[in-house]
């Protein structure tokens, strides 16, 4: 069983429930102390110690279920018999059917099965197989572990694409032993043998009851592992070539790497001997003494409040980057610094208000309905300098994410290197490939002189690794 529990917290990893070490230590604890006898109980205790909010409570119970599925297969030959059916009797009048039907049930075939095996050595070797003999008794719990044995032994909890269900399948069917219900078949068929759609039968029922299992065994391994496959895919695409119906999974990829880097920068308090005292902190560990403060806590806040100036080209070139970029930077407010936002093709505007007064996404959308058109780098560069110079200090970092593709126009390289002088960084994030930089009416090598830090940045994981270096720098 405690293989069985590290194998669903992985489960439950795949499904972005975070679970540490010392979780799935608790946890074998818990499974200890509840035992496994009381299936309820056992998933009530593993959910207060592995699930932290109501949507990883969510996921842990329906992981659960489809983990520790306890519902036995039905190997009979009609799974749809119902105890009418099973005590000889007709459902509808309860009358004994014909003489004729007799067998037509499990008890029929198996009788049919034996006469045939008189006259064969090979078949009469196969009834006495293990698995035949479950299969004839509609012995579920032996089957469903023989199965379980069989799943384990070809790594069926390995399956990531649904490509493998037919491997799968095989594989187990191979470890049960069909191979030998097969060539009993074969050996029917050449001599039309009437047992023949009887063995038939049972071979069919097996071969749907191990597709099940890995069809449920798929649903439940396979599907996290798809959509990390999924997402690893998509954080390796240019952003421009994402299609319309990804974007929702890349928006929520957006969000998830957000939370990753907030979780892993969030401000950490420190201790300090002087500043306001921690009153709360304070009086709980008073509590061992009856109330007498011999150690007191103190806490300080920090007055330095550093800036972020993102300055995004929103022309048809960059506009799905800049996009991504703005999405990024707001779904970060609780542990970035203030950030100012700047749009800009021709002219240049600043969008701060628009992502106080609407939802992120419908800010980007009316950000480039108001600014995109054919770009001018040097236009833009004079109208950021008339709103935000003066604004900046060596506490300010500045963003600006664009191709650098000036058609021509004058580059006004002197207005950044200002920027550049006053500011504590200049970061500049081009989505076009180095080797194109320079070429053209590209005028990035002229701006890369005036710049603290320059990077291609063209898909999800590259913007990341930029913002997690951000954060860094900002702290």
């Amino acid at each position: 069983m405690q293989a069985n529990l590290v194998s669903f917290i992985q489960v439950l990893r795949t499904h972005d429930v975070r679970v540490s070490p010392a979780e799935t230590l608790d946890a074998m604890d818990v499974a200890k102390t509840l035992g496994y006898a009381d299936r309820e109980r056992l998933r009530d205790g593993l959910a207060m110690s592995l699930a932290k909010t109501p949507e990883e409570e969510a996921v842990f119970l329906q992981c659960f279920d489809r983990f520790f599925h306890h519902k036995l297969a039905d190997f009979s030959l009609d799974g749809s018999t119902t105890d009418a059916e099973a005590a000889g009797q007709d459902p509808d009048t309860g009358a004994e059917p014909p003489s004729d039907q007799s067998t037509a049930g499990p008890a029929g075939g198996a009788a049919s099965l034996a006469a045939a095996a008189e006259q064969d050595p090979a078949l009469q070797s196969l009834l006495s197989t293990p698995l035949m003999q479950s299969l004839l008794d509609n012995d579920r719990n032996e089957l469903a572990m023989a199965m379980n044995r069989a799943a384990e032994r070809v790594g069926l909890r390995q399956i990531q694409m649904f490509t493998q269900k037919g491997q799968f399948t095989r594989r187990i069917l191979d470890e049960l032993g069909e191979q030998h219900i097969r060539d009993a078949v074969i050996s029917l068929e050449q001599r039309a043998d009437p047992a023949l759609v009887e063995l038939q039968r049972y071979r069919d029922i097996l071969r749907e009851q191990v597709r099940d299992y890995v069809e449920r065994e798929y649903l439940l391994n396979a599907e996290g592992r798809q959509r990390e496959f999924m997402e690893d895919v998509l954080s390796r695409t240019r952003l421009n070539n994402i299609e319309h119906t990804y974007l929702h999974r890349v928006h929520e990829l957006v969000r998830k790497m957000a939370k990753r880097l907030a979780s892993r920068h969030a401000r950490r308090r420190r201790r300090v001997k002087r500043g306001q005292l921690d009153m709360g902190k304070t009086l709980r560990r008073g509590i061992a003494t009856d109330g007498v403060m011999f150690n007191t806590y103190w806490r300080r806040v920090r007055k330095e409040k550093p800036q972020i100036l993102a300055v995004c080209d929103v022309s048809g070139s960059v506009a799905a980057y800049a996009k991504f970029l703005l999405l990024f930077l707001y779904s970060l407010q609780d542990v970035l610094p203030k950030v100012r936002s700047f749009a800009f093709s021709s002219h240049l505007g600043e969008v701060s208000q628009y992502f106080d007064d609407y939802p992120v996404e419908k800010a980007i959308e009316l950000v480039n309905w108001k600014y995109g058109g054919a770009t001018d780098y040097g236009s833009s560069l004079e109208d950021f300098a008339a709103l935000a110079l003066d604004d900046i200090t060596g506490n300010t970092t500045v963003i600006i994410l664009g191709d650098a593709r000036n058609n021509n126009g004058d580059p006004r390289l002197d207005i950044l290197q200002s920027i550049y002088q006053r500011s504590k960084q200049v970061i500049w994030l081009n989505p076009e490939s180095r080797r194109a930089w320079g070429t053209g009416d590209s005028e990035m090598l002229r701006y890369q002189s005036a710049c603290h830090f320059s990077a291609e940045c063209n898909n999800l994981r590259q913007l990341e690794r930029i913002v997690d270096q951000l954060l860094k720098s900002t702290r």
